[in-house]
């Protein structure tokens, strides 16, 4: 997770300041031979075979340790994803589906497409997962994060939960199907894509030259979440998202006098600009409810069975006035076991992501420059005026706040782009896919509360969404807040047991498409 392709194109740190200044296949009830951490690096460089794969014997932890030992690290201008597909392409192939490695421009940076024959009766369903991963801080991390290790019913690595883990699940409930012989009312293709986590070859550019290939009446991909009551293991809340937040990037700039170092000055780019950071360090924009957040955080309100919590969403959800919208919203965050979740469903986000200023240590800088990444809510706050608000927050300190775009675009070229996404409306809830999420949540959590809901990150879905297609997100596994928050961070992981339950939704998912 999780850049949308079609928004302004992330960078990386060097980016930034350029611009501003078989082996390893557990049975399952059996017993791991291989994939072990010794054998991370060959897998990673792609030494391991991928053919020989037994995927009727196919776990999803099985699975999705073959998949964390392919290092696919993604640092701004896409990863090495070819030894990772062809390791995926053998499962399938294995199966007898089809599967076809599409490259890019980028050396080893490829898409994965396999396709299940269906009846043809319907148009296809597509699952759109990627195969790129976030960069790790190696020594930060308490297990090797491309050896899949499993400690206290956790498996750790990165990419587990983000979205190795939801692949894994996906592929091994289609072939416990294709095992049994089924069909399909209508052709699936799952996309194991590149690029995702940033990149110029991402879904985007797949669509624009092989969309033959891609083309699909529904799409599922990652997303909403499975919450757990407050003891951590109880499903409290099943959701699917059919939106995502708008992403836009914001640059921080002051400036100062460049001198010695050794005559340090009050008025310095470095300094002015941390003031002006700390200004709005803890400010958060107003809080935002949408006819898509109401009807998740009523939900919310009927699945927890906190009291106190209940109380302060019903609270929040009948305020007559934003101040009391506010105070409620507050104590939603401040009772909830999922309080960054909840922040950033009620308001536009700014994240602190990228700092730049110096360049010689007895050198006082010029200029000082500070990225922020905002993610705004469809039919909330526009992002112009988020932009606004901001700008009179920081009015005085001496600092201009710049809108990011592309190259050649001028700043109301990118508002007027980002209100277009703003008013976007969300994807139906009238489609066969919907109907197959929310009755496999009812099968396989039958004492949770389902909805839809709005999706506090992005995904690669544009490409249909933006042709009509409806596009929906899942990760199928209950999460607690403590593995919730290690997505894109520090010790990556997801429970064992909560994975295996996620791929029974699954498979209960894709029985809706089946001829009986």
């Amino acid at each position: 997770m999780s850049t949308p392709t079609d928004s302004p194109e992330p960078v990386s740190r060097r980016t930034f300041l350029h611009r501003t200044g078989a082996g390893a296949v557990l049975l399952a009830g059996g017993a791991l031979a291989g994939g072990t951490a010794a054998a991370a690096p060959a897998a990673a460089r792609g030494t391991v075979p991928a053919r020989g794969i037994a995927p009727a014997d196919l776990d999803p932890l099985a699975l999705l340790k073959k998949m964390l030992a392919f290092d696919t690290q993604n640092h701004g201008d896409g990863g090495i994803t070819r030894p990772h597909a062809e390791m995926l392409k053998g499962v399938w192939e294995s199966a007898g589906v089809p599967a076809e490695i599409v490259p890019t421009p980028k050396k080893d940076n490829v898409h994965l497409i396999a396709r299940i024959k269906g009846t043809g009766s319907a148009a296809p369903l597509l699952l759109l997962g990627h195969s790129d991963v976030v960069p790790v801080e190696r020594d930060k991390w308490s297990v090797d994060p491309f050896a899949g290790v499993v400690k206290d019913g956790e498996v750790y690595g990165r990419g587990s939960l983000d979205m190795k883990g939801a692949n894994a699940a996906f592929v091994t409930a289609l072939l416990r199907h294709v095992k049994e012989g089924a069909r399909f009312d209508r052709d699936i293709i799952v996309l194991t894509d590149c690029d995702e986590e940033s990149g110029p070859y991402g879904s985007g550019w797949l669509a624009e030259h092989h969309w033959d290939k891609i083309d699909a009446g529904m799409v599922l991909t990652e997303g909403g979440w499975f919450l757990a009551q407050k003891d951590r293991e109880t499903p409290m809340l099943i959701t699917v998202t059919r939106q995502d937040k708008v992403y836009f990037n914001l640059d921080l700039v002051a400036d100062g006098t460049a001198t010695h170092s050794s005559k340090p000055s009050p008025g310095s780019a470095v300094a002015t600009l941390s003031r002006a950071v700390a200004a709005i360090d803890t400010w958060l924009a107003p809080v935002a409810l949408t006819p898509v957040t109401r009807e998740y955080f009523g939900a919310l309100a009927k699945a927890t069975d906190d009291g106190a919590f209940r109380r302060a969403l019903e609270l929040m959800l009948s305020a007559r006035s934003q101040a009391a919208r506010e105070r409620a919203a507050a104590l939603v965050v401040k009772r909830s076991s999922y309080p960054w979740l909840h922040r950033a469903l009620l308001r536009t986000t700014h994240a602190f992501v990228i700092e730049d200023a110096g360049y010689k240590e007895n050198v006082i800088p010029s200029t000082a420059t500070l990225r922020l990444n905002c993610r705004g809510i469809p039919g909330g706050q526009r992002p112009r005026d988020f932009v606004a608000q901001l700008r009179e927050r920081l009015h005085g300190r001496d600092v201009t706040v710049k809108v990011a775009g592309e190259a050649g675009e001028s700043e109301e070229d990118v508002l007027k782009r980002l209100d277009a996404k703003s008013a976007a409306p969300p994807s139906s809830i009238d489609s066969p896919l919907y109907s197959a999420v929310r009755a496999a949540a009812g099968k396989t959590y039958p004492d949770a509360v389902f909805a839809p809901a709005l999706f506090e990150a992005g995904t690669s879905l544009s490409p249909w969404t933006s042709r009509g297609v409806p596009g929906y997100g899942v990760y199928p596994y209950v999460l607690d807040n403590d593995q919730l928050i290690t997505m894109h961070g520090t010790d990556e992981r997801i429970g064992v047991a909560a994975l295996q339950q996620g791929t029974e939704f699954m498979y209960r998912l894709f029985d809706a498409f089946r001829v009986r």
